[in-house]
């Protein structure tokens, strides 16, 4: 009786392992994710078409090919309404309001995560369960404080940027806080130790040692708060008016009572999507840092 003789692969062949999973559930992978990129991809080229069509092209039934490329709406944009305007005001108020929740969320969440003190706890259960509640049960009370307050101290917060910029510090400190608290408590103590035998005090121990471990925190933190800043419609649309408006608010202004530009409002909405896209691009490794760090620590 012969003994069997082991198989050798063919030379040049692959040999299937046992662990791989089954060809029908890769090709099932592929075509899922094929169509979910399609249908993610689509409304981006439904976009960036019709901004390249005349509105003879957008305004009637829908064509997936224009009868003719122009880039005329690009030009358009900037003379309907005042664009500029709109988006210098929307760089200012994002700017302060990112810049405003940053340095605040830095020195409370040093002195949350380095210092005991009297209602600690209630202090930071109380700033995490302002995220229960959603932004727009704020809307009427923050709208009839900034009136009294102008009433009354004649400061002018309602219609002004910076009575915009307190709102959205409303949204984004209390995130920043508590993703910085425990960015912080992950700095090793021994780190502000160190910088005291050296000779610093409690803000040089912040910011020449726990500031620069936690820069990716600190990134993240100020990305979400931009983001929060730059987009948000409801609040923009009550407590600005006409010098004051910022994009989100101002993109209604090719929507006119006789016609809707739509080809300018794609141009528009892509214009106003390429600082935050190519900031986020920009920053992405640092946001993902700082969120994966924050959470596993």
């Amino acid at each position: 009786m012969r003994s069997p003789v082991a198989r050798t692969p063919r030379p040049g062949g692959r040999r299937r392992s046992p662990t791989a999973p089954p060809r029908t559930f890769l090709w099932t992978r592929r075509i899922f994710l094929t169509a979910l990129t399609g249908f993610v991809l689509l409304p981006v080229y439904v976009m960036f078409s019709s901004s390249l069509k005349p509105l003879e092209d957008v305004s009637g039934a829908f064509r997936w090919l224009p009868s003719e490329l122009t880039v005329r709406p690009y030009l358009d944009i900037w003379h309907t309404v005042p664009l500029a305007r709109y988006f210098l005001n929307s760089l200012i108020v994002a700017g302060s309001a990112t810049v405003c929740s940053v340095l605040v969320a830095v020195f409370a969440a040093y002195a949350v995560s380095r210092y005991h003190f009297r209602g600690k706890r209630i202090f930071t259960v109380t700033v995490l369960s302002t995220q229960m509640f959603p932004g727009i049960l704020f809307l009427l009370p923050l709208f009839l404080i900034y009136v009294n307050i102008g009433n009354t101290t004649g400061v002018a917060l309602y219609g002004s940027r910076g009575g915009l910029v307190l709102t959205y510090l409303t949204f984004s400190l209390p995130f920043s806080l508590w993703m910085l608290t425990g960015y912080f408590a992950s700095v090793p103590r021994e780190l502000d130790e160190a910088a005291y035998v050296d000779g610093c005090g409690p803000l040089g121990a912040l910011f020449r040692v726990v500031v620069p471990a936690a820069l990716p925190g600190i990134i993240a933190v100020a990305v979400y708060a931009f983001m929060t800043a730059w987009g948000e419609v409801l609040f923009a649309s009550v407590m600005t008016n006409d010098t004051t408006r910022t994009l989100s608010v101002g993109l209604q202004g090719y929507a006119t009572q006789n016609d809707v530009y739509w080809n300018q409002v794609m141009a528009a909405s892509l214009v106003v999507s390429v600082p935050v896209v190519a900031g986020f691009l920009l920053l992405q490794r640092y946001l993902v840092a700082g969120l994966t760090a924050g959470a596993v620590k």
